[in-house]
């Protein structure tokens, strides 16, 4: 087992799509990604219901990081554990592209924005491995019908 961090964003207010999580492995390491909590705090009427689509996708070399965001220092779990090799953005406005390589969707599933929090936890055969060169972006595909703001943690391990 390698070493396992959590990227942790709290309160952000979005209206569009965007990418929420975007972690790219330093050269010669490996992310696997083992799961993720969204939460939200403003929309708790009933005439604030609505349903969001969230994509898991990973990028090979040559995919195009997303833009408009901020970089995040994931934090270790283990308490004497060394910083996280992996660049990590969060909230990121433009989203990643496939650029000279490709980005698939390895996930897609969907959230009630009521139903807040929403935690998925993959079993180990399911984790997305994510290799050096390589990213994972974890993204919101539907714009919110009006601003939500987002608080959200995703766990992951670096081996190498």
């Amino acid at each position: 087992m390698g070493r396992m961090y959590s990227v942790a964003v709290t309160e952000s207010a979005q209206t569009a799509q965007i990418d929420l999580v975007e972690i790219v492995p330093a050269a010669g390491r490996i992310v696997v990604v083992h799961g993720w909590e969204i939460a939200q705090t403003t929309e708790l009427g009933d005439a604030a219901e609505e349903a969001l689509t969230l994509l898991a996708k990973r990028g090979s070399s040559g995919s195009t990081s997303g833009t408009g965001g901020a970089t995040a220092t994931p934090t270790p779990l283990e308490t004497n554990a060394g910083a996280a090799s992996s660049v990590v953005e969060t909230m990121n406005t433009t989203a990643a592209v496939a650029g000279g390589g490709t980005l698939v969707t390895i996930m897609a599933t969907a959230f009630n924005v009521r139903a807040s929090p929403v935690q998925w936890v993959f079993t180990p055969e399911m984790r997305p491995v994510i290799g050096p060169a390589e990213r994972f972006v974890l993204a919101l595909n539907d714009a919110p019908t009006d601003s939500i703001t987002f608080s959200l943690t995703l766990w992951f391990e670096e081996i190498g």
